[in-house]
């Protein structure tokens, strides 16, 4: 198997499993040095490197690139020269060599995240139309609904019935309660449970009020459960259940690309009544109530 063979089945792999990594190529060299233009080598999120982009002078700094890339997710152009590094206003991030062969190689470092999860739990019309776009932006959805509801979600990439959830959701991924009125309890304790990044619930501000006190009386952390923050989900005046999911998917992608702080609800209208989208923080429960 060839070095660029070898490489397209790691990267296979790794997004089979879910796992970022970042692709580095040698795009420009100067004078000698032991790669060339074009050689490529892929950096896991451990920094382990296969793949060949030079010897010691370029590896430290093309791993360093890599990692960073990796966690904000930005592609950059390193530049790996002998003499005082000088940063300036170009775009390229500069390193120093010192090796003796004197040469320069400029090195374009490419992040390959994951593709973000969403977990939507229950099968309103908001929760129907989320999982739907949220599809088509790129994210990898999850839906968890009561087994007469899962004929409304036709060619989901995976549909869990009932709420008893296990390991389906992934750490830091977000998720969205949309069961408005339909199992709304079983479904928060359930999410609740889970190590969530982003954790919406779609319901009405008095019954989030009421659903929030059974949930304190469950056993869940009152710290938590209490903790209403705003805004979730843009405030764009959403009305109609397609508008409102647009608004939590807009605040999904806010929060996936810069972590919302930490007060967050909005209220928007939805057929002439109040809706609350609300975040509650991850909390434990006790033993879930029957609904």
């Amino acid at each position: 198997m060839t070095t660029s063979e070898h490489l397209e089945e790691l990267a296979r792999r790794l997004r089979g499993a879910n796992r970022p990594f970042a692709i580095a190529t040698v795009v420009r060299t100067e004078d000698l040095t032991s790669a060339k233009a074009g050689a490529k080598a892929l950096i896991d999120s451990q920094g382990d490197m296969e793949g060949w982009i030079g010897g010691g002078c370029a590896q430290p700094a093309v791993r360093k690139a890599a990692l960073q890339a990796i966690d904000d997710g930005r592609a950059r152009l390193i530049r790996v020269r002998p003499g005082e590094v000088k940063q300036g206003g170009t775009g390229v991030e500069e390193y120093e060599a010192h090796c003796h062969s004197g040469g320069t190689l400029e090195i374009f470092v490419e992040p390959v995240l994951p593709r973000p999860s969403l977990m939507v739990l229950g099968a309103s019309p908001v929760g129907r139309v989320l999982a739907r776009l949220a599809h088509e932006v790129g994210y990898r959805v999850a839906v968890a609904c009561r087994a007469e509801d899962a004929s409304l979600y036709p060619g989901v990439e995976r549909l869990i019935e009932g709420f008893v959830l296990g390991d389906a959701a992934e750490p830091g991924g977000a998720v969205v309660v949309a069961t408005q009125g339909r199992s709304d309890k079983p479904a928060l304790e359930a999410a609740l449970a889970m190590d969530t990044g982003y954790f919406a619930f779609v319901a009405s501000r008095r019954k989030a009020a009421k659903i929030k006190q059974e949930l304190l009386e469950s056993g869940c952390d009152a710290a938590r459960v209490n903790a209403i923050r705003a805004p979730a989900g843009l405030d764009i005046t959403a009305v109609t259940p397609e508008e409102v999911a647009v608004a939590i998917l807009g605040e999904l992608i806010q929060f996936r690309r810069a972590p919302l702080p930490q007060a967050n609800s909005v209220e928007v209208d939805h057929d002439g009544s109040r809706v609350l989208v609300e975040v509650i923080s991850q909390a434990s429960c006790g033993e879930p109530d029957s609904d």
